[in-house]
């Protein structure tokens, strides 16, 4: 009922009512959890938030809970959306439907455009809390950025690529930190 109920409110972006939902209403998890398990989800193939939810309902209730979970994200949206598309079929191409249907879409896409904004800037906060900090993880967010964006990589490559300078960068930063400090003795050896 919970991903249903997810899955039903956020239409174009459902991770800044996830993330609502999972850490501040419910507390199944803290927002360094679930931005742990959103960072999983998006190297997964598939929609991230389908990953999401299959890997908190597995945490709680085993594979059953990742099938109801991932079930309730889907079954509902996916009806209401087959219905709207018979809808909009049935309607005339030139109509005041047909377009009045278009403009609620691009109006759902600029609001589900600035909960991404949103949720990204509350996601961030954690990250002053990670090994590299929040400077170097925006550096390496803006890295990805122009990656994609501007010299136009493919995704594979980018996550490869920047993954596995994070991945070794995090490490390095945890050895450190886990390191014991050399002692130095003033006495006679």
């Amino acid at each position: 009922m919970a991903f249903t109920g997810l899955a039903m409110q956020g239409f174009g972006g459902v991770l800044a009512v996830a993330q609502k939902e999972l850490c501040d209403r419910r507390g199944w998890l803290t927002q360094a959890e679930f931005l742990e398990l959103l960072s999983t989800a998006q190297v997964m193939p598939g929609p991230n938030v389908c990953n999401l939810s299959l890997m908190i309902g597995d945490r709680f209730f085993g594979w059953r809970g990742a099938c109801a979970a991932l079930g309730g994200m889907i079954a509902l949206p996916m009806v209401l959306l087959l219905t709207l598309a018979w809808l909009v079929g049935l309607a005339p191409q030139a109509s005041a439907t047909h377009g009045m249907v278009l403009g609620a879409l691009k109006g759902i896409a600029a609001v589900a455009g600035g909960q991404i904004i949103g949720t990204v800037l509350k996601l961030s906060k954690p990250l002053n809390a990670h090994p590299l900090g929040l400077p170097a993880a925006m550096g390496l967010a803006a890295a990805a950025f122009v990656a994609m964006v501007v010299l136009k990589w493919p995704l594979l490559w980018v996550l490869l690529g920047l993954g596995l300078v994070a991945c070794l960068w995090t490490g390095q930063r945890l050895r450190a930190q886990q390191a014991p400090m050399p002692t130095t003795s003033k006495g006679p050896p």
